[in-house]
């Protein structure tokens, strides 16, 4: 059995190994693809359900006696609300500044004429192996006079080695000639990153700021190690204590063992992990035709 598809105007036949193996590819990928999506999927029907329905447990494909009381007494715990402001300040100012100032790092790193540049480079590329560790970096967040300030959750995470290796292979892959046309016109090379590179970067710079907000809007651990007052936790640690602690949580959102008739400690960590995770996935859709051209261009070429 051949197929024929076109090509630039030319039929090209495809024989019968190649057809299989695009078979397998749909038929894999379609698979792998439910085997991720499932179990949020499932999550998020499981909190729209019944009580009655969750304590029989089961597959959930749809929601199995509809009810949002779950999300009202979730969304009446105030930690919820202080936990998303703490999250989304850190996250924003994180991200922000975490893209520039991986920008601003990997450039200079991307000119071969660097003085000191390869032992710059080791330096960065150590970090990656070797890094101070837990207590170090508390005494020195303490040292600071951080402990229970929110920069605590902005500042150890501003620059990854890992996004300055991605950003710098992409600055190598920019034509020289462009800089240097800008350099002859009387551009300095503040002008030259800020109106050439930056703006032909868009792709990565989308991509390093997607990693970012990711790796930000997760951070629990920070949390824990640096802030002590619970109005200024971040919320995947109001998340975490909400699982850990559910019937605490239940009360402090107003829900007694006796009014919980719609409401079990399931659908509340169910419903708990939906608000925690949906905002941070609406952001994708905006990024996603960067993204894959950023991780690819910046991967593979330099």
């Amino acid at each position: 059995m051949m197929k024929a598809k076109k090509i630039a105007g030319t039929t090209i036949k495809r024989g019968r190994s190649e057809v299989a193996f695009s078979v397998f590819n749909y038929i894999f990928f379609v698979i792998l693809c439910i085997i991720m999506v499932y179990p949020f999927w499932h999550v998020v029907m499981m909190s729209l359900s019944s009580v009655e329905a969750t304590a029989k447990g089961g597959v959930f494909l749809w929601p199995k006696g509809f009810n949002l009381d779950t999300y009202i007494k979730v969304f009446k715990d105030p930690s919820i609300w202080s936990g998303y402001f703490t999250t989304i300040i850190v996250t924003l100012a994180g991200t922000f500044l975490g893209t520039l100032f991986t920008a601003t790092t990997a450039y200079p790193l991307s000119k071969k004429d660097l003085p000191f540049g390869k032992i710059m480079l080791f330096l960065v590329l150590f970090t990656m192996l070797f890094s101070g560790g837990m207590i170090p970096g508390y005494l020195l967040m303490k040292n600071l006079n951080l402990i229970d300030n929110r920069l605590s959750l902005v500042l150890p995470g501003l620059i990854s080695a890992y996004n300055v290796i991605i950003m710098k292979s992409f600055f190598q892959s920019i034509p020289e000639s462009l800089e240097e046309s800008a350099k002859i016109d009387g551009a300095t090379e503040v002008t030259i990153f800020w109106k050439i590179v930056l703006p032909l970067s868009k792709a990565t710079v989308a991509t390093i700021a997607l990693f970012t907000a990711v790796g930000y809007w997760n951070d629990y651990f920070s949390t824990v190690l640096y802030i002590n007052t619970k109005e200024r936790w971040a919320l995947q640690a109001v998340l975490r204590y909400m699982l850990t602690n559910t019937n605490q949580a239940m009360q402090s959102a107003g829900v007694t063992v006796a009014a919980a008739t719609n409401v079990t400690a399931a659908t509340i960590k169910a419903a708990s992990v939906v608000v925690a995770t949906v905002p941070i996935l609406c952001v994708y859709p905006f990024v996603q035709k960067y993204f894959v051209k950023g991780v690819m261009i910046g991967g593979v070429k330099g």
